[in-house]
């Protein structure tokens, strides 16, 4: 996933990628005002499978949704997605999403950009119409993207909406009864989260992290 760097970067430079960085970031700041039941890092390793699970599950709603049946969710299909399941982003918004969804720039979002794209969603939008992502088959998908809210405003000690290498080094040290964690463990994990190497964490970085971890991006590459 090496292409994933440079794209990063470019990102991060571009106004519509700030603006949407900028509003991740509000996001998560008011998120962090209601705490986190997350108490130390082992505890969502140990909710790895069952997201996964949760993630995995959903592969069906994306072929729904992906209605060339080419593996992956152009722009026009993301908006007749959004249309059904009744999510109401504008034309820019969904431009902005897209592109920081595509991390491999081809104009069509793989099964575990699609799943990044809808927390994002989750983040930004509180849900707006409980019957339609009830119907899409949604509804199961909310508990894992709160679990991961919930696990970054963990890691997110300061409560910026960023993670920090120190903040990271922090959450994993912290333990309860039974729990041993090192620091080189706290380090591979950022520099897997880290993509632009600028020593902080967005949202967006931890989730595409997350579905690496879990397995996401295998069950793409199998697909393909």
């Amino acid at each position: 996933m090496g292409s994933v760097l440079g794209k990063s970067q470019s990102q991060r430079s571009s106004g519509s990628e700030s603006k949407l960085d900028a509003k991740m970031v509000e996001a998560m700041q008011r998120r962090a005002l209601q705490g986190t039941s997350v108490k130390s890092f082992e505890s969502i390793i140990l909710k790895f499978r069952k997201i996964d699970e949760s993630f995995r599950k959903c592969k069906s709603i994306f072929e729904q949704f992906d209605e060339d049946s080419n593996g992956a969710i152009d722009q026009e299909e993301l908006k007749h997605c959004f249309q059904k399941l009744e999510i109401s982003f504008n034309e820019e918004e969904i431009h902005d999403l897209f592109s920081a969804c595509d991390i491999d720039e081809n104009m069509g979002m793989k099964f575990n950009e699609f799943i990044v794209l809808m927390c994002l969603v989750y983040l930004l939008e509180e849900p707006t119409s409980a019957q339609a992502k009830s119907r899409m088959g949604l509804a199961d998908l909310e508990t894992s993207f709160k679990t991961l809210v919930d696990s970054f405003v963990f890691l997110d000690k300061n409560k910026d909406g960023y993670v920090s290498k120190t903040e990271m080094v922090h959450a994993i040290n912290e333990t309860t009864a039974g729990e041993r964690s090192s620091g080189r463990i706290a380090m591979t994990r950022f520099e897997e989260m880290d993509w632009d190497k600028n020593g902080m964490v967005t949202f967006k970085e931890f989730l595409f992290a997350f579905t690496r971890w879990v397995g996401i991006d295998e069950l793409d590459e199998d697909d393909t």
